[in-house]
């Protein structure tokens, strides 16, 4: 990690070169199509053949996407049921924690109609898909402050990349991952 211009992209492509490796960027900003210049992407020469993944895209959305089913699934629309009040203040506390306003919203929405259950479907997938949504806001913001951190506190930051673990589907393949790409290594670091 470092400041705008100091050579982080062609660094990481030498060192991916030396040990055959390849390159996750974490940048959000790289995203965005059609502002190869605005956002100073990496030209193909310059990664020269070096494959580069970005972590933000498929695998975090997909993560984020996976686990708001789970928590769909486990019964978040019953849980703020319980303390859904129709014109509450959903901007304050732990009434303002993701998935508690966007339900809060479907189920305003699902008292006023009866009986039309395709409607009731599609507001509450709505809903879900807003939760989707503001938990990716979040985790850039999060992403965000840990980078300011790092470059105007200059805390030192042991980096885990567990982007591939995510990347499998069945969990006792993710469990293993885990183990060996992320905690082994991080205990080692603490002992």
């Amino acid at each position: 990690m470092g400041a705008k211009g100091t050579g982080k992209s062609r660094l990481s492509v030498d060192l991916a070169t030396h040990f055959r490796g390849e390159i996750i960027n974490s940048d959000k900003i790289q995203v965005y199509k059609g502002l190869e210049i605005v956002t100073n992407k990496i030209t193909h020469a310059d990664k020269q053949g070096v494959r580069h993944y970005l972590l933000e895209q498929s695998v975090l959305n997909r993560r984020v996407d996976m686990r708001v089913d789970e928590m769909v699934n486990a019964g978040l629309v019953d849980e703020v049921r319980q303390i859904f009040i129709p014109n509450a203040d959903y901007t304050k506390g732990i009434q303002l924690s993701i998935g508690v306003p966007e339900m809060a919203n479907y189920l305003r929405e699902e008292n006023n109609i009866d009986g039309d259950y395709k409607s009731k479907k599609m507001i509450l997938q709505a809903s879900i898909s807003s939760i989707m949504r503001n938990t990716r806001k979040l985790i850039c913001n999060q992403l965000d402050k840990i980078q300011r951190l790092i470059n105007e506190k200059m805390w030192s930051v042991h980096h885990i990349i567990a982007t591939d673990v995510f990347k499998e589907d069945r969990k006792e393949v993710v469990d293993e991952a885990w183990r060996n790409t992320v905690l082994q290594p991080r205990l080692d670091i603490v002992e």
